[in-house]
């Protein structure tokens, strides 16, 4: 990697958002084709990507909207959420996952829970759907490379799940591992990340009550480059905590891996909440910008400590230094 990386990296002719993992910056021939496509979209923004067909109108999904879980700010649009994705198990330009993910099977779909409970077990989506009430509710989502957005998300607390499997006292973690199939993600041929993709949360995490396990967004199933049929949301992290695709949730005693932290520690920690104090190592992480706004000329606004939900999740790190366990 040239030792002026870092700098170029922060040019300000390049949307943070564009930026190519190292694995893929190894190829040659596909960084120059992603290179083509993002000069245009760091100018049009998400909305100017012609080759990025929204999603369609799927099934609907009832559910009841929770009046404490709603955000005075204008909602981002369905045409930005379904053509703007990071989901790299169908590509790593943003508009790749809206172009490839039609061929993601999301009929049968099960999720099994596993490890440090009393009622393991195999539930079918539809099984998943019916064991709480489906709600909706509006949540801001900040992605690490600076761009946020504010989505009305259908599903209920994921704590209601874990209730009902009941952890023992030696589950301390929760993992969610993801779907990695080749013959319906294309983008499990490129050797970003070490596959299946991984993630995890602190039992007091995944117990809080903004932590949703979600099934749909704008009242309908979830559109399928956004994380069909079934995904977590986690609203004061960065997106990438957040995620897609779940067949497996298991509950475990000791810190597991996680997809980013692994691939590279140093720029991805475990925690990652939204912090505007602490940098990642090649931009800044005090401002963002709102997907729909006009691209990479949408002004600017300051982050918001813990994506702005400070006072329902700020006490679960009280006597931690956020800047080490970032």
């Amino acid at each position: 990697m040239p030792k002026d990386w870092d700098r170029r990296l922060r040019g300000e002719h390049i949307a943070a958002s564009e930026i190519t993992p190292q694995a893929i910056f190894a190829d040659r021939r596909r960084l120059l084709r992603l290179a083509g496509a993002a000069t245009a979209a760091s100018l049009l923004g998400p909305a100017g990507r012609a080759s990025a067909a929204p999603a369609p109108s799927g099934a609907k999904l009832a559910a009841t909207p929770n009046p404490q879980f709603r955000l005075n700010e204008k909602q981002t649009s369905f045409e930005d959420i379904t053509t703007y994705n990071n989901f790299y198990e169908f590509g790593t330009d943003k508009s790749d996952p809206s172009r490839h993910a039609n061929t993601l099977v999301t009929r049968p779909w099960q999720v099994s829970v596993e490890g440090a409970v009393q009622k393991p077990g195999v539930y079918d989506i539809d099984q998943l759907l019916k064991l709480a009430p489906l709600q909706e509710r509006v949540y801001r989502l900040r992605c690490v490379e600076g761009w946020s957005m504010v989505v009305p998300w259908i599903g209920y607390s994921l704590a209601e799940l874990i209730r009902r499997v009941g952890p023992t006292g030696n589950a301390k973690y929760v993992q969610f591992v993801s779907l990695a199939d080749p013959k319906q993600m294309p983008g499990l041929s490129t050797p970003v990340l070490d596959w299946p993709y991984r993630e995890a949360l602190r039992m007091d995490e995944a117990m809080n009550p903004l932590t949703l396990l979600t099934f749909g967004l704008y009242g309908q199933v979830l559109p399928k480059q956004d994380g069909a049929p079934v995904r977590i949301i986690v609203p004061w992290k960065y997106g990438f905590k957040s995620a897609k695709s779940i067949v497996k949730i298991r509950f475990v005693e000791a810190q597991p891996a996680t997809s980013w932290n692994t691939y590279a520690p140093s720029e991805y920690g475990f925690y990652s909440n939204v912090n505007p104090d602490v940098d990642h190592p090649r931009w800044s992480q005090a401002t963002e910008r709102r997907i729909g706004e006009g691209g990479f000329f949408a002004p600017k606004r300051k982050t918001l400590p813990f994506n702005g939900y400070g006072d329902q999740v700020a006490s679960l790190y009280r006597g931690m230094d956020l800047r080490k366990q970032f």
